[in-house]
């Protein structure tokens, strides 16, 4: 049986000693190696099939390589993409992503939250902030290092990575202004959502500037169903119902649709639509979605990028980065009737 190959195989094919290929298969330390001899390394460890020990390494350093990433919903398809992210910015380095789910629920998320701390995480990506986030709280008052990504939990001093929500929400609003809309019904996600209440003050900023009359809905979760009951309200109560939706996220905008052909209205002819975060299949929908695209694989990877720099340095920072986002036109936009 073929053994495995040890960094001191890769040392002499390489001609260099063990510690320079440490140094030249690290990313942190492959500055400290003239990059000659970093691709001759690497090749040589190419060639024997060397792959580091990622085990000894953790033991060196008292380290588990390990980070745990709590996200609300698999099921929603905004948060994969932002997996995919965190994990491309982690395995490189030699970490790994522990992912769990907690279906929306503070008492589940707190037993997976304890239990990835006996596991001895390094660290932990929230996707689950909210006004009320009390674990976060708990676990920055414990000195744990942790990121939000994709929402923010309020007061934390957690370091948070979040797209540019008022811009996103301006830009639909621009976009429907421009087509000769003036009356517009906002349906924002979860009050105590960080993503529903900057998205739900831009609109109300935004409208007053433009001087659009606007109606904003609640609903209680991002979720078809939910968009589906907020537009039903909005086309049985309003006496004069808008002529354009700028819903809090893709599926409330889905939800939307469902609710315009039940009450035999047309999008966009009657009623135009504008969704949030251009999830999957958007552009495959009936018409296809005019939508604000987020950029959640970059939301991941910076995410974890933040995160290993609080592991690597010992130090915990409010620092907030906000990434842009673009609207895409598609087919549920038009001027009105």
């Amino acid at each position: 049986m073929s053994t495995r190959a040890t960094i001191a195989d890769v040392a002499l094919l390489a001609g260099v000693h063990p510690g320079t290929v440490s140094r030249a298969l690290n990313q942190k330390t492959e500055s400290q190696v003239n990059p000659g001899t970093v691709v001759r390394v690497r090749r040589a460890a190419k060639q024997l099939g060397y792959t580091p020990n990622s085990i000894a390494r953790g033991l060196r350093t008292s380290s588990s390589l390990t980070i745990g990433v709590i996200i609300p919903d698999l099921t929603n398809p905004i948060f994969p993409p932002i997996v995919r992210g965190i994990d491309s910015y982690l395995a490189p380095r030699g970490y790994s992503a522990l992912i769990v789910n907690t279906d929306g629920n503070d008492d589940t998320e707190r037993l997976l939250f304890e239990s990835l701390v006996q596991r001895q995480v390094d660290g932990f990506i929230f996707a689950t902030g909210h006004s009320g986030h009390a674990l976060a709280t708990e676990a920055y008052e414990r000195g744990i290092r942790a990121v939000m990504v994709n929402r923010d939990s309020g007061g934390v001093p957690y370091p948070a990575v979040v797209g540019d929500d008022a811009q996103g929400i301006r830009a639909a609003l621009v976009h429907l202004f421009g087509l000769g809309h003036r009356r517009v019904a906002h349906l924002t996600g979860p009050p105590t959502f960080s993503t529903s209440r900057v998205r739900a003050e831009a609109f109300a900023a935004v409208c007053a500037e433009l001087g659009i009359s606007s109606e904003v809905v609640p609903t209680a979760a991002y979720s078809v169903d939910e968009g589906q009951r907020a537009t039903d309200q909005i086309l049985e109560s309003s006496s004069r119902a808008p002529t354009a939706i700028v819903a809090g996220n893709d599926l409330l905008a889905l939800g939307a649709y469902h609710s315009l052909r039940l009450h035999g209205l047309r999008c966009p002819e009657d009623v135009s639509v504008v969704g949030f975060n251009d999830m999957p299949f958007a552009g495959d929908f009936q018409p296809a979605m005019t939508t604000v695209r987020a950029p959640h694989f970059e939301l991941g990877a910076e995410s974890a990028r933040l995160l290993l720099n609080q592991i690597e340095n010992s130090a915990l920072t409010a620092l907030k980065v906000v990434l842009p986002v673009q609207l895409i036109v598609r087919s549920s936009t038009a001027p009105p009737p």
